[in-house]
């Protein structure tokens, strides 16, 4: 209105009357004037603009403008009392809430709606607003339009964004940008964190499946678990045993404390990776570490059942000829995760045996981390326990260590660690144990192993996946069909779980259909890895054959429906015994039905249809021919 309405007005010479610039001094003015509640009240954005005409016509009735920065400064100095000027300041005066709502709808909305409006059945409602009642239907229609687009808008924003952080930021990712990005992520959406999240550890678990585990990617995974962002210290432990000590130590703390979980398991195995760290480093036997992590490490493979690698470390600790004159002679008991109740019964008298001490010397009772086993006797005491179930296992073949009866030689270790109670960093003096001149260290038993991490990076990045999924359901979910388990399902295929992979892509075809627009399930590396063999090969094939697709980012998207009728096929394929051939041929309708959906330019949604219909026809034919020569035979 500006624009049309009042910047055009012009004098006998051909000059304006009113400029751009008095129309910006209005609203600086008025926002200093008015308080919030004349802007937010029983105002309207008309009657908003019908007050802000009327101040702007006083201002030229009294041919005064004054400018907002400069005191004393009058934009409308130069100003006569002309009839013309008399006449605008009336014209402005006389505008009333019903003639300028008249203005807006015939000069804004229905020229909206005619030149932005792409849905024609809006925009035909203008064509006759000679009621309320239909000026009213034609407003709202159009209203509920400009929503839809402008979180439809939105949404592909979203997917821009995720794309064009998959091709840019992946290949390199560092520890700095990945906190950053966390952090800020965390500020603007939980759901932008969420799958942000996720796909860092799956892209840290792709990288891992292929090459070892870099400090880059061990120092990402240990960050996000301890919510820290210390990154200076993160590069200080690269390079010392003591800080990887520590940030192991950091780790088994929070594992003490969590429940059994995915990302309870993701920390122990976190911290084993720190520890082999602590003793790949040159200064590794500067204080001994090498003793008190291999004894960590026991205790951690202990606990996550590999009875055999935890032999393997105490077997390290007690051939070691200088265990007993270590610096770091004895363990943290706050650090141990649940081992069984005789170390637990033990650690229970220590706090018991120091705080009566305290009491007696009337010593101020402070805060002191319970140390009271030696390297040598928990290496010990473990190595009993562990050979223990191994030899049950071999001639039971009993599963569960719960079940090995404790041994004499236990019972022994026991009672060396409670004689190490009176000795071992209780003494009132603080005396130190006496270094030894020689010390030799042993070999480290074995590497990390990453495998298992790996399993745990996928299992946690795919629960996380399913909350973004939830997340996007509930803010796209009315624009949107949207499925959360197709994640859920993918993963379930990968790890053989036929029959649940089939239940939850049924029922997510069934969901979507019928559906208008529906979500997208990117094929970048990072989800490769939860694909089966046929599926990456025809990405691959699709990259090699037409290079035009390595270029454009959206060729490499499949659609939820697609992704969910390919792994429907495939679990009926593998459980053909209990699914016959009428459910494919269903399947193969649904695929038809697929077909007239508008899947967009997705060269992946078209050739995974081919694909999968290609399978469904090929397994009819084999499953009819075997049918007929075994009625032949007969």
């Amino acid at each position: 209105m500006k624009k049309e309405g009042l910047t055009d007005i012009t004098d006998n010479t051909g000059h304006k009357i009113l400029s751009n610039y008095n129309i910006k001094t209005l609203m600086l003015w008025t926002c200093e004037t008015k308080g919030r509640s004349w802007w937010i009240g029983n105002l309207n954005v008309v009657g908003i603009c019908v007050k802000l005409l009327h101040i702007l016509a006083d201002w030229l009735t009294d041919a005064r403008c004054p400018h907002y920065f400069i005191n004393n400064c009058n934009l409308f100095d130069s100003l006569d009392n002309s009839q013309l000027t008399l006449n605008t300041a009336h014209r402005l005066q006389s505008v009333t809430e019903t003639g300028l709502a008249d203005w807006f709808v015939n000069n804004y909305i229905r020229k909206f709606a005619r030149d932005r409006c792409h849905d024609k059945r809006v925009s035909w409602l203008f064509d006759d607003i000679g009621t309320h009642v239909k000026l009213q239907n034609a407003i709202s229609s159009l209203v509920d339009w400009r929503s839809d687009f402008s979180l439809f808008d939105a949404w592909c924003l979203f997917s821009a964004t995720w794309l064009t952080i998959h091709v840019h930021l992946y290949p390199s990712l560092q520890l700095r940008t990945s906190l950053y990005l966390m952090r800020e992520l965390s500020k603007i959406d939980e759901c932008l964190s969420v799958y942000f999240t996720a796909i860092t550890f799956l892209h840290i678990a792709f990288k891992t499946n292929r090459n070892p585990l870099t400090d880059e990617m061990l120092d990402i995974l240990s960050s996000v678990c301890l919510q820290s962002n210390d990154v200076r210290r993160c590069f200080s432990a690269r390079h010392s045993s003591v800080l990887s000590l520590n940030q192991a130590a950091k780790l088994m703390k929070v594992i003490v404390n969590n429940s059994h979980s995915t990302m309870q398991l993701i920390e122990i195995e976190l911290s084993k990776a720190y520890l082999y760290r602590a003793l790949r480093c040159k200064d590794s036997d500067s204080d001994s570490i090498y003793c008190l992590a291999n004894v960590y490490l026991a205790v951690l493979y202990y606990a996550t059942g590999q009875y055999q690698k935890a032999i393997d470390h105490c077997t390290v600790v007690a051939r070691s000829r200088d265990h007993s004159q270590c610096s770091s002679l004895v363990v943290q008991g706050e650090l141990l995760p649940k081992i069984d109740d005789d170390i637990d019964g033990v650690l229970g008298l220590a706090v018991f045996y120091h705080y009566v001490r305290t009491a007696a010397l009337n010593q101020q009772q402070q805060t002191q981390y319970v140390s009271v086993f030696s390297t040598q006797s928990l290496a010990h005491y473990l190595y009993l326990k562990c050979q223990s179930v191994v030899k049950c296992r071999q001639s039971t073949e009993m599963s569960s260590a719960g079940e090995v009866q404790r041994s004499e030689s236990s019972q022994t270790v026991t009672t060396d660690v409670f004689h190490s109670v009176r000795h071992a960093n209780y003494s009132a003096n603080g005396a130190e144990l006496e270094r030894s001149e020689e010390r030799t260290k042993p070999v480290t038993s074995g590497q990390f192993d990453t495998s298992e991490l790996v399993e745990l990076l996928q299992q946690f990045a795919v629960k996380h996946l399913t909350t973004y999924r939830q997340l996007e359901d509930l803010e796209f979910g009315s624009l949107l069909t949207i499925v959360t388990s197709d994640f859920e399902a993918l993963y379930a295929y990968k790890r053989g779980e036929y029959q649940r992979c089939l239940q939850l892509s049924t029922q997510n075809v069934h969901t979507l259909i019928g559906g208008r627009r529906m979500s997208l399930v990117l094929t970048h590396s990072e989800f490769i890895q939860l694909m089966d063999d046929d599926l990456v090969c025809l990405i691959g094939l699709m990259a090699l054959v037409d290079p035009c697709c390595r270029e454009e980012s959206k060729h490499f998207i499949i659609s939820q429906l697609c992704l969910s009728l390919y792994l429907m096929t495939q679990c009926q394929i593998k459980l053909h015994v209990h699914h016959p051939v009428t459910s494919l041929v269903q399947t193969l309708d649904c695929i038809e039905v697929t077909r007239r959906h508008k899947l967009g330019h997705y060269t992946l949604n078209q050739l995974l249809l081919e694909f999968t219909e290609y399978k469904i026809l090929k397994m009819s034919y084999q499953w009819t021919n075997t049918v007929n020569v075994s009625g032949v035979a007969s």
